[in-house]
């Protein structure tokens, strides 16, 4: 299936003329829009409708289960896509590994690890070897530290009481680096602490939980607008629902795009 299409709305980050004073970063390129819907079709409808505003997309386990998903996950990538494979692999180092050569193999280009409680450096370091089986685009490999759906209180009550929220997420983001992941996915709360602790532009962040100004927060509670998350640090952003529930989906996208662009342009 080809996605490519005709947009009537063209952000000023995909016109590819922005000044020598601008920032390097083109935000167009670095929205991933979440594609957390019930069947392919769906799936399918939205990038219709979206390309070629959005190039990246990211596609969770519950699609796994339709017939078409491999079908679908390959016409992304032949249309010159993005995907996001956010699996959120948690095993083992071996088990984890095989998981990631084979997304590797596949040719996706980002994926997650959720990683347990008691997971360690040495694990992570086993599991990302798999990414070696990377054949025509590179596998880049990311650590949750804490989900966006939960805060302190829920991390209290699950007996996490030896280190706050910050640092804990912290603490994962510099065991990620050491053992050689890409980067992490945290909320843009935490972007800052974490560029503190792992300064430069090698180690990058991904970030959920963004609500433009306005949107309802629904289960997120540790949430960011744009312009929030990328001033502090963040170099994606993932969005769901504020684009999938809204009647204007490629008006939303273009208007996140252009204020994720304002923040990179500042941050330059």
């Amino acid at each position: 299936m080809d996605f490519a299409g005709d947009a009537e709305v063209t952000p000023a980050a995909l016109t590819g003329s922005m000044s020598a004073k601008d920032s390097d970063v083109v935000a167009a390129e670095r929205l991933i829009v979440a594609l957390d819907v019930e069947t392919v079709a769906d799936a399918q409808a939205i990038v219709e409708e979206l390309r070629p505003t959005v190039s990246f997309f990211k596609v969770g386990p519950a699609l796994q289960w339709d017939e078409g998903y491999r079908a679908f996950l390959g016409d992304l990538l032949r249309d010159d896509c993005q995907v996001f494979l956010d699996h959120k692999y948690s095993d083992i180092g071996s088990t984890m590994q095989r998981n990631i050569a084979g997304a590797a193999g596949f040719g996706v280009n980002f994926l997650t690890i959720q990683g347990t409680a008691d997971l360690s450096e040495a694990d992570l370091r086993y599991a990302v070897a798999g990414r070696e089986k990377a054949r025509d685009r590179p596998l880049k490999v990311f650590l949750v530290t804490v989900l966006t759906s939960l805060d302190q209180q829920d991390l209290d009550g699950l007996g996490v009481t030896k280190e706050s929220l910050t640092e804990r997420v912290v603490r994962r983001a510099e065991m990620a680096e050491r053992a050689g992941l890409d980067g992490v996915i945290s909320s843009g709360l935490e972007a800052r602490a974490i560029r503190e602790a792992i300064p430069g532009p090698d180690f990058l962040i991904v970030t959920p939980g963004i609500r433009p100004e306005g949107s309802p927060r629904h289960d997120q509670k540790r949430t960011c607008t744009p312009f929030e998350a990328v001033e502090r640090g963040a170099d994606y952003l993932v969005v769901g629902r504020p684009i999938l529930e809204s009647g204007a989906k490629i008006k939303t996208a273009a208007a996140i795009i252009d204020e994720m662009q304002r923040a990179f342009d500042e941050r330059s």
